[in-house]
């Protein structure tokens, strides 16, 4: 198998992906992180999590195709769409003047970008990331758990 079609390589391509796009939600968060602490606090704390959360499931993927990294990232996509979801149909405490405004230009960038970390974290949690640990396994049997 040649190093281009290697399984390898084919997970190179989702992973800087995902990298990147979780570069882009903490970007996009921390371009709105000083109007949100000034308004909701709370939420600015949120913001800073969801920075540090994305910078960190980012620096697992750039050093290695890791489980940690893959969850992580996905959650925090996740987390930050039901967020944007919450302040836009019900609103949360101290923050209501959001519901209905679904069209705001940094919110659609969010949106994509969070859908598009979200989605391939489910593609690499469903497909190469369960070939890597059969891989593991046939590597080191002694992992295996002992049935009995």
């Amino acid at each position: 198998m040649s190093p281009m079609t290697s399984p390898s390589a084919n997970h190179q391509v989702p992973r800087a992906a995902a990298i990147v796009g979780l570069a882009g939600v903490a970007l996009i968060h921390l371009l709105e992180l000083q109007t949100k602490l000034k308004e909701v606090p709370y939420l600015g704390m949120g913001y800073v999590l969801l920075i540090v959360t994305s910078v960190v499931a980012a620096a697992l993927l750039v050093h290695s195709n890791s489980r940690a990294g893959w969850v992580i990232g996905g959650g925090a996509a996740l987390g930050a769409l039901l967020g944007y979801s919450l302040t836009r149909t019900i609103g949360l405490p101290q923050s209501t003047d959001d519901i209905g405004n679904w069209l705001e230009p940094i919110g659609l960038a969010s949106l994509f970008v969070e859908a598009s970390v979200a989605a391939l974290a489910g593609y690499a949690m469903a497909t190469f990331l369960p070939a890597i640990s059969r891989v593991t396994a046939d590597r080191n049997p002694s992992i295996l758990p002992i049935a009995g």
